[in-house]
């Protein structure tokens, strides 16, 4: 199973690194082309254009 250490991405449109800290934390970039959710429960992303943002995300094994 994946832990989620960080969870983020950056527009490509607008340059902003955007980050969900929280389960419902919502985070849209400046430019309303790309959005991430989920904190560190699960990697939600909301975009207008498939390849408008690049995932910088980072996720480990839980090995518990």
């Amino acid at each position: 199973m994946e832990k989620i250490i960080k969870n983020s991405i950056q527009c490509k449109l607008c340059g902003d690194v955007i980050e969900s800290k929280t389960v419902h934390d919502f985070v849209r970039c400046s430019c309303g082309a790309c959005a991430v959710d989920g904190g560190k429960e699960y990697l939600r992303r909301a975009f207008a254009e498939k390849d408008c943002y690049i995932e910088l995300s980072e996720v480990a094994n839980d090995e518990e």
